[in-house]
């Protein structure tokens, strides 16, 4: 093996580490904000979050790109990215309230196809059938978990949904921002446009902290930036085809944090629909490295 080689590997373990390090934050960061629920609004726990977060994400940023990564070229993109952040995160915080955490995080894992259907639809890539045939399946999983017209039916299911498509806008928006940025650009200003925009309306409905809640609030931010920036590095050490499909381990995360603390447990046409949804994502991802490879 050459040391190229030898370095490659090496690159592509520590991608595989960190990003299977980084969703089980992400997965922690979800567990702590459906307990912050029970007391405080989802906008407040977002707000608090990016707060504090802010100077660990500066942080960061100032680590791994020097002071040139706080500047932005098109503050604007990102004051857009951060408002539909701030949106997708309030949506799915809200959806804590009244679904199961391992139900919710199956339901935005759709948010890869909605990427694929805004790029063919609206911005004029090329598609193939097989990448449909993916999408189809993959909403079929999303209507096995809802089920529309069933007896368990909740509108509520609707909003993991719609934050996976608000989720998939956010995603796509990146092409917005001038490609002199950095990665870490963008989670500063991602970080801070969540910041500042929902400071103009949490005072609608700030209720005063808790001091035994205060670890909590401080554990969201903490474990989020972590999740961000490790699932980040992960995608520069390593091909996106072998670390993206890591995401999903964030559903047997969500599993274990909803049955020790809430003893939530799922159906079996949920987990079956859940399966559908990612064996799709994963289709659709090998898809995209054998079209790679042409």
């Amino acid at each position: 093996m050459t040391a190229a080689n030898h370095t490659m590997r090496r690159g592509q373990a520590s991608g595989i580490l960190l990003m299977i390090a980084g969703v089980a934050c992400l997965s922690a960061n979800d567990a702590i904000a459906k307990t912050l629920t029970s007391g405080y609004s989802p906008l407040q726990i977002l707000f608090l979050r990016n707060v504090i977060a802010l100077p660990f994400t500066l942080l960061i940023a100032l680590v791994m790109g020097g002071p040139l990564t706080l500047r932005s070229h098109r503050p604007a993109a990102h004051l857009l990215r951060g408002a539909l952040w701030v949106g997708a995160t309030m949506m799915f915080f809200t959806s804590f309230i009244y679904l199961p955490l391992a139900e919710a995080t199956a339901l935005i894992f759709v948010a890869p196809f909605f990427i694929t259907m805004i790029s063919a639809l609206f911005l004029g890539e090329a598609v193939r059938w097989r990448r449909w045939l993916a999408v189809a399946t993959g909403f079929l999983g999303v209507l096995i978990i809802i089920r529309p017209g069933g007896a368990t039916f909740q509108l509520i299911s609707l909003l993991p949904v719609t934050t996976a498509l608000v989720y998939a806008l956010l995603m796509l928006s990146a092409r917005w921002v001038d490609p002199r940025e950095s990665v870490w650009t963008l989670l500063v200003y991602l970080t801070g446009a969540g910041a500042l925009l929902s400071a103009l309306i949490v005072p609608l409905v700030w209720v005063p902290i808790r001091l035994e809640d205060l670890w909590f609030f401080v554990g969201i931010a903490v474990f989020g930036t972590a999740g961000m920036t490790m699932m980040t590095q992960a995608f520069r050490l390593a091909p996106a085809s072998i670390v993206a499909p890591l995401d999903y381990t964030g559903l047997p995360w969500a599993m274990l944090f909803g049955w020790l603390i809430w003893r939530e447990s799922l159906d079996a046409m949920t987990i079956f629909g859940a399966a559908i949804i990612i064996a799709s994502g994963l289709f659709s991802i090998f898809q995209d490295r054998n079209q790679n490879r042409v």
